[in-house]
């Protein structure tokens, strides 16, 4: 059998030639840039929109509205009978426009029987709304409506007026065409959404609102 022996100068060369390979500069794109874990902190949502958020018992919610991500608004148009799906950024205001609220009788089935009721004695509040949506260049929309609504606090800080507080939560809203209360409640407990307006301009609005909706101080 034949046996090759390498040269001890070959394998110096090829060690060192692996040496200056490792310590070459990578090509460009070739790996990610490093991470700065002193920068800051990305928060906000780039699909949210600046606004305020108005209840039924006359209390403002200003902040940055949004839906669930990647999600539209959609709304059963009444006039052209078909289903409109509406991204946020293209709405200007949404208002909720009663149609229908009264006292519902409480019923219950009796133990042991499927076809037999009786009533509790009690009654809870419900409500028939519908919405209508009015879109950025004016054109408005109008009919029932299903949706969650989310709007996270601003609070001023030296990095801007509409700055995120980090342990802020978000508020969740829930638009919809039928509402229903608890047992034993009344309808003005049962508060519901009645407009919402989006951008700068409502955004200044709504924070006098909101200034103006403040209980003042007792003497």
């Amino acid at each position: 059998m034949v046996r090759f022996r390498t040269c001890p100068f070959l394998r110096a060369l090829a060690a060192i030639a692996f040496c200056l390979a490792c310590l070459a500069p990578s090509a460009p794109g070739g790996e990610p840039p490093a991470l700065n874990p002193f920068a800051p902190v990305k928060t906000d949502r780039e699909d949210a929109a600046p606004g305020y958020l108005e209840l039924s018992d006359g209390s403002v919610r200003v902040g940055n509205i949004y839906m669930t991500r990647d999600k539209r608004l959609k709304v059963y148009d009444d006039q052209t009978q078909r289903q409109r799906e509406i991204p946020l950024r293209a709405v200007r205001q949404i208002d909720c426009n009663v149609l229908k609220e009264w006292m519902e009788k409480e019923w219950r089935f009796k133990e042991l029987a499927l076809n037999e009721k009786y009533f509790t004695g009690r009654e809870y509040p419900s409500r028939e709304c519908a919405y209508t949506v009015t879109l950025q260049d004016g054109r408005t929309i109008t009919g029932p409506l299903a949706e969650i609504i989310y709007v996270r606090p601003f609070v001023s800080t030296p990095s801007g007026p509409t700055a995120y507080r980090p342990d802020a939560e978000a508020e969740k809203f829930l638009l919809h065409k039928r509402q229903k209360g608890d047992p034993g409640t009344d309808l003005k407990s049962l508060v519901y959404v009645k407009t919402i307006r989006l951008g700068e301009e409502a955004l200044a609005e709504g924070r006098k609102r909101a200034r103006a909706s403040r209980p003042k101080p007792a003497n």
